[in-house]
């Protein structure tokens, strides 16, 4: 095994299964022998170790989200089978080795920082703030989809000179976690409004930050638009409700001190540029669109919604199958499984993600958060401060801002297998806005509110932020979605978490056992109180 793969597995302790305790000692590195790095390195080498779970690529969807995430939002209709709403051990060990590669690479960037003399330190204060906002971002989806994780401890084998025994870490609890972070992110926010950059520490953000170019004022606005979706996703909790509450209404009421992303200019993504660099989406196609797989088929919960509302975006996300007659249909869920699969190998009659505007689209960028995700969790703030008025306004910029968005990206799309979509007009957006199912001002109770706002969300994430989308389906019970019940499994329906890997019970034996009672696909998780 190489050394990259044992520093990697055993930092987080997880290990491959094939792998003995004694290969760690005999082919880890000794660090007094690495070459000397600097902390502007570390920076790059950590932002680069988690682009393909952020840039749309091979492993993640077709791995990972494929049969997961994508299954339980019904973003995707899928032909039923047996076994369906089990996670299987690869996308859930992939991404839990990925997750903690990346955390390893962070902290050996804080382990060359707090090497640094006060005065280094406070030069490349810059690069620990930026790059802590970024890790939190991917620890938040971690801790949503299994609960505790190894955090505090996880990942120290090189801070801790190679000595593997000590370097096996604890869980920490899922509502510690967010604790922390939110914690750490207030005090970065009130920090990045008066930090001092100096014009070498800018240069080098500058070269080196491929998420947001070295822009402060857009780390400000990822900052606080983090905050604001973690803080509306433990919002529910009792014992932080009123924290939530607080933060969030000073946020949102004072948007000089705490910006957010506010119009799709202000998205942080990573965006592609150069299809020869690394950061690339030539990926999604195999990811998404596998011939024979069927990963992008349209569901028919979606695709009813769009058609009833007349969706702007319908014709831009998704496109007809090729024997519907231009009629855009979705898989029922609740079929058999060879009536779905005659309806969509057969018939041809079901419709796909449009292929020019998401598989295919190489230039498609890594969404980490973007305007309108920001509009709906504004919205469902003031819908349920009873701020109806605000909550309308937010709602609708959100709709506005999601249909500009993949209008956007198609405009981006180096493909042409699907025919342009014909521009949205305002007068179709305006008309979309009033129908029954989506008018705001039809919904007199705040349930009635959050409830659409749940689906333009829904809609919005589809399979591009995945995660999120499964974590809000979970946390707000909306959509309403039906499931055919597995027969042949003990899970019948769509899980509330994902178990841990198996190797987390092989290689971290004793700190797995604190929370292997609720290593079960049941258990939900801290935030999910509706």
């Amino acid at each position: 095994m190489k050394k990259l793969l044992i520093i990697t597995s055993l930092s987080l302790g997880v290990a491959l299964t094939s792998c003995k305790k004694a290969d760690f000692a005999d082919n880890y590195a000794d660090p007094s022998k690495i070459s000397v790095t600097s902390v502007e390195k570390q920076y790059a080498g950590f932002l680069q170790s988690n682009a393909d779970y952020i840039l749309p690529n091979y492993w993640n969807y077709f791995v990972v989200l494929r049969t997961t995430t994508n299954h339980y939002t019904q973003a995707v209709g899928f032909i039923n089978s047996d076994k369906q709403y089990v996670p299987g051990e690869a996308g859930i060990s992939g991404n839990w080795n990925s997750y903690y590669a990346f955390l390893a690479q962070y902290k050996e960037m804080q382990k060359v920082y707090n090497a640094l003399s006060a005065g280094d330190q406070a030069e490349k204060r810059i690069f620990l703030i930026t790059a802590t906002i970024y890790l939190y971002d991917y620890t938040q989806k971690m801790v949503d989809l299994h609960g505790a994780i190894p955090f505090s401890k996880a990942s120290a084998l090189s801070t801790n000179g190679g000595d593997y025994l000590s370097s096996l870490p604890a869980y920490d609890d899922a509502a510690t976690v967010y604790t922390k972070m939110l914690d750490d992110l207030k005090g970065f926010a009130d920090e990045l409004g008066t930090i001092t950059v100096s014009a070498l520490a800018q240069n080098a953000l500058s070269t080196q930050d491929f998420v947001n170019k070295g822009s402060i004022a857009k780390w400000k606005a990822y900052c606080n638009s983090l905050r604001l979706r973690m803080l509306t996703r433990v919002s529910g909790v009792a014992a932080m409700k009123t924290r939530a509450a607080d933060e969030i209404s000073a946020i949102l009421g004072n948007s000089a001190k705490y910006p957010v992303v506010a119009a799709n200019t202000d998205n942080i993504q990573i965006k592609v540029t150069d299809l020869n660099s690394n950061l690339n989406s030539k990926g999604f196609q195999d990811g998404l669109a596998s011939s024979g797989w069927n990963s992008n088929i349209a569901s028919k919960a979606m695709i009813d919604h769009m058609n009833t509302n007349v969706d702007p975006r319908l014709r831009v996300m998704f496109e007809a199958g090729s024997n519907a007659g231009g009629v855009y249909n979705g898989l029922d869920q609740m079929a058999n499984p060879a009536t779905q699969d005659s309806l969509f190998n057969k018939a041809l009659t079901i419709a796909n993600y449009n292929r020019s505007t998401f598989s295919h689209n190489q230039y498609f960028p890594g969404v980490l958060i973007n305007a309108a995700e920001v509009s709906f969790l504004k919205a469902e703030y003031y819908a349920n401060a009873g701020n109806a008025a605000s909550a309308k306004t937010a709602y609708e910029d959100g709709i506005k801002q999601s249909i500009e968005f993949y209008y956007g990206v198609r405009a981006l799309s180096n493909n042409s297998l699907a025919p342009a979509a014909a521009p949205f007009t305002t007068a179709e957006v305006t008309a979309y806005l009033a129908k029954p199912g989506i008018d705001f001002s039809l919904a007199t109770t705040k349930a009635a509110q959050v409830g659409l706002i749940a689906n333009q969300k829904w809609i919005h994430f589809n399979v591009i932020q995945s995660l999120e989308n499964w974590a809000e389906v979970r946390r707000l019970k909306a959509p309403s979605l039906a499931f055919k019940v597995d027969a042949a499994s003990s899970q019948t329906l769509p899980p509330t978490r994902w178990i841990y890997p198996s190797s987390e019970s092989v290689y971290n034996t004793a700190n797995y056992n604190t929370v292997k009672a609720n290593d079960n696909l049941t258990t939900k998780l801290f935030w999910d109180v509706n």
